[in-house]
């Protein structure tokens, strides 16, 4: 793939991808999902996934920030490190690239030359069942080659939807790592707890250990039948923390976290002391669960080589504030509970309320997050988290009426074209000189990021 007028390689690859069918776009049907299809695409490239050891991260929230800090860490234990997480906010690069951010544009492109003729050269009639390869096999088999190419140490590699039937699921990782489970993609992953959990708990491989947050009883059920099955060593680190403090400032999160001494579990010489680039405070329970799982995984670590890897972990839209005077923070926090906690922690740093723009998928609980808006905020903006994801803003607006029924101090504005909702949100916190929260999807907050002119890593200081 040949440089094309100031397109980098990626980007490049990008255009490519375009005529193969993105999941994230177009919803799939339910039957969609088989892993035949990438096990024949690694196999077709000498499993690049085989040349590097991993971590593989799953779970409904937080498996983002979770594998940053893994990744994170091992950096700053001098290994070579991948990382491979979705959604990009901004650019292409932020799925494939390093703790530090994206390879060099030649890696990139030695990566792609490799891909785009093996893949092209495919005849169709050898595919399994002839279905042809979606978009985000592709990109996972892109970073798969890229680490290879890299000649990488480690890869944190994050799923993409569900962990059975994921594509990044032809992974025989040193460790699987879950956080925790809610509701989400019912559509596809099932309708309970316990079904959604049975999906994640696809990713543990026989003998290889799994490392969980805290869960639901039910979920956690279902984890431990799942690992005890596979003859796969299996912890909570809920079980093992003996205490987790945290305070949330503007200029990040300070942790501490102390662990017990098990028998089975990690040995850490004291507590563990750092203050996070995260700024949410469910991101203290994140970082408790890297530092145990990486250093269950790689003993030798330090407990100052976990602690400088934690502070410098980072990634866009995890309560990333990008201006200060009024504040403007970008979070995509997209399930019933991380809302609660990013809403949690957003009136513990403004106590005296501020503007919010919302917008989710269509098979997000928007009735249960609508409640969270109920005090704190004087107007908030529900739009459609631009023309990426499929919403229903007629079940947003319903929602948020209901939950804002009788209360006059807030104002309610519908707006169903981000285009202008967002510069509206912007202009209105603005005027009241008050802090504007924008969440509820990673979709929304890219279109935010567009309109505000910001790039990838582009934070205020």
């Amino acid at each position: 793939m040949g440089r094309m007028a100031d397109k980098t390689q990626l980007q490049l690859y990008g255009d490519w991808l375009e005529a193969y069918l993105n999941y994230e776009l177009f919803p799939p049907k339910k039957d969609a999902f088989t892993l035949e299809t990438m096990r024949y695409l690694v196999e077709r490239f000498r499993h690049p996934e085989r040349s590097f050891k991993s971590f593989h991260v799953a779970g409904s929230k937080g498996k983002g920030s979770v594998s940053a800090m893994i990744a994170s860490i091992l950096r700053e234990a001098r290994f070579g490190v991948g990382l491979y997480t979705s959604p990009h906010i901004i650019d292409f690069s932020e799925r494939i690239a390093t703790p530090d951010g994206p390879f060099s544009d030649e890696l990139y492109g030695r990566a792609c030359d490799v891909v785009v003729p093996l893949v092209e050269s495919i005849i169709p009639a050898n595919l399994p069942a002839g279905r042809s390869p979606s978009w985000f096999e592709l990109v996972t088999l892109l970073a798969f080659v890229t680490f290879r190419e890299a000649g990488l140490d480690w890869a944190v590699v994050e799923t993409g939807l569900g962990g059975r039937l994921d594509a990044t699921n032809v992974l025989d990782p040193e460790a699987s790592v879950i956080t925790p489970i809610e509701l989400e993609h019912t559509e596809y992953l099932g309708d309970t707890i316990e079904k959604i959990a049975f999906e994640k708990a696809g990713i543990i491989k026989p003998g290889k250990p799994v490392f969980s947050a805290r869960q639901r009883p039910e979920a956690r059920a279902v984890f431990e039948r799942v690992a005890r099955e596979r003859g796969s060593p299996f912890a909570c680190v809920e079980d093992d923390i003996e205490s987790l403090e945290c305070e949330a400032g503007v200029d990040g999160l300070t942790v501490r976290a102390s662990f017990r001494k098990t028998p089975d579990g990690p040995t850490f010489a004291r507590a563990i002391e750092t203050k996070l680039s995260f700024i949410n405070e469910i991101q203290a329970e994140n970082a408790a669960l890297a530092a145990y799982a990486a250093k269950s995984v790689v003993p030798t670590l330090s407990e100052e080589t976990i602690e400088r890897g934690l502070s410098r972990a980072w990634l866009p839209g995890r309560f990333e504030i990008i201006r200060r005077d009024p504040p403007i923070v970008l979070d995509g926090a997209h399930t019933a509970r991380s809302l609660e906690r990013t809403i949690s922690t957003f009136r513990k740093l403004w106590p005296s309320g501020g503007h919010v723009l919302f917008a989710c998928a269509a098979d997000k609980d928007v009735g249960t997050m609508a409640q969270d808006f109920c005090a704190g905020f004087s107007r908030v903006t529900v739009t459609r988290p631009g023309d990426r994801k499929t919403s229903d803003i007629g079940r947003e607006r319903s929602a948020f009426v209901a939950a804002l029924e009788g209360r006059k101090d807030v104002k309610l504005v519908v707006e169903e074209d981000w285009r202008l909702a967002i510069p509206s949100a912007l202009a209105a916190a603005e005027r009241a000189s008050l802090t504007l929260l924008v969440t509820g999807s990673f979709y929304l907050v890219a279109e935010a990021k567009r309109t505000l002119g910001l790039w990838f890593g582009d934070r205020e200081s």
